[in-house]
């Protein structure tokens, strides 16, 4: 029985927006597939215009919910734990907008498996063509499945800041992730954003805009958030994070004043980076502010006091007034950013 299938989208040559959806099957290993998919798409007659999906195993594709927490608008739960084998690298939220016309998806997942998981979930709910995927930072749980919609056809969105970021760590990235998730993570490739954005740009995806917004540096220097003008709905990406301990990799300074500011300002609903898929604005904020502005303040006891950065890593690191979940992994590396940060004020 054949273990993977081809998902292939076909649209129709005068009217490009026309599409159907072909699943065929793709052989008994991946490169047979990819294979099979070549000719199909090289062959196909000239009356369809054939995208590239890619290969997906049968039967063995990560269980990929995606819930609507709006009239169109979906995302998906990633897990709270560090990627492995087992989720696949499937740990940060994932948005997905349908508008008349096009689809965009706001962050990929951290992996090929959980592109190709999000693209077959996509598949499942509509046909109309995956126009843009939106990169809300550099992170690799974020950015590693991009290639798997980039191959389908849709064009890679992100801050200005996003190549430079990326650049210097994509060697890194890939080695931790080949060596966290395993085999499953074999084919994940970096793509970089080709669209990006400045200051403030919009996406027309057929009667629905999304707002796209490049912030100064906060979670990191290459923050990007988007807005859904039709239901009010708000993807922050890592500038919010509920449940899991946040992670401090641009300016803890920079978060908490430009948080102040993000938390001015309305919306009818938002989408963390990580924790739960929609929560109300602004209130929601207000741990992940308790918890920044702990970590400042200890911080800068700390410093004043003298206290050395190996010691303060030992003291502030073991330190939390909230139980958010995978702290023994991310706030110790908190508090040594936030030091660096600090003790040059």
């Amino acid at each position: 029985m054949p273990m993977f299938e081809i998902l292939l989208t076909l649209c129709l040559a005068d009217a490009p927006l026309e599409c159907r959806t072909l699943r065929t099957s793709g052989g008994e290993d991946r490169a047979v597939c990819q294979a099979e998919a070549r000719r199909l798409t090289a062959e196909w007659p000239a009356e369809e215009i054939p995208q590239k999906w890619p290969c997906v195993p049968k039967g063995e594709t990560t269980p990929f919910d995606l819930s609507e927490i709006a009239p169109g608008v979906y995302v998906h739960q990633g897990a709270h734990a560090e990627p492995s084998g087992d989720n696949l690298g499937d740990t940060a939220n994932i948005g997905v907008v349908i508008g008349d016309d096009a689809v965009a998806v706001i962050d990929a997942g951290g992996g090929r498996r959980v592109g190709e998981a999000l693209l077959s979930a996509i598949r499942n709910l509509t046909d109309k063509p995956i126009r843009w995927v939106v990169l809300t930072h550099m992170h690799p749980d974020h950015v590693l499945g991009a290639s798997v919609l980039r191959d389908a056809g849709a064009e890679v969105v992100g801050h200005f800041k996003h190549p430079r970021a990326i650049a210097a760590r994509e060697g890194s990235y890939l080695e931790a992730y080949e060596r966290l998730v395993g085999a499953p993570f074999q084919g994940s490739r970096i793509e970089l954003p080709t669209q990006l954005v400045k200051d403030r740009t919009e996406l027309d995806l057929g009667g629905r805009r999304l707002i796209l917004e490049a912030h100064p540096t906060m979670h990191t220097d290459n923050d990007l958030t988007v807005y859904d003008e039709a239901t009010g709905t708000w993807f922050l990406g890592d500038l919010l994070f509920l449940d899991h301990t946040p992670a401090l990799d641009g300016s803890l300074v920079g978060w908490l004043n430009n948080l102040e500011k993000l938390t001015s300002r309305e919306a009818a609903r938002v989408v963390p980076g990580h924790g739960p898929i929609s929560v109300s604005w602004p209130e929601a904020a207000e741990p992940m502010r308790m918890y920044l502005t702990t970590l400042v303040d200890r911080t800068r006891a700390a410093i004043a006091a003298g206290v050395p950065l190996g010691e303060a890593v030992e003291t502030i690191g073991g330190q939390l007034d909230a139980p958010w979940l995978l702290s023994d992994i991310f706030h110790r590396r908190n508090v040594t950013s936030a030091f660096k940060e600090l003790e040059w004020e």
